[in-house]
């Protein structure tokens, strides 16, 4: 999956990089590449993700507006 980045006529380097940046963060390159950087067992995964659950819950909770 290649990352195409077109550098307009009145473009700097600077601004063709930040460019660049912007659509690695959009495509989530890098977290999926560092997720998988080292095998997780599928147990290991659930807690993390039943982790996260209770997290935002109790962030939901403790938010009163």
């Amino acid at each position: 999956m290649a990352i195409i980045v077109k550098a307009g006529p009145s473009d700097s380097p600077n601004q063709v990089i930040r460019k660049f940046k912007k659509k690695v963060m959009q495509d989530e390159i890098l977290t999926t590449t560092r997720e998988r950087e080292f095998y997780k067992k599928p147990s290991e995964i659930k807690k993390e993700k039943l982790a996260e659950f209770r997290r935002r819950k109790k962030r939901k909770k403790t938010k009163t507006w």
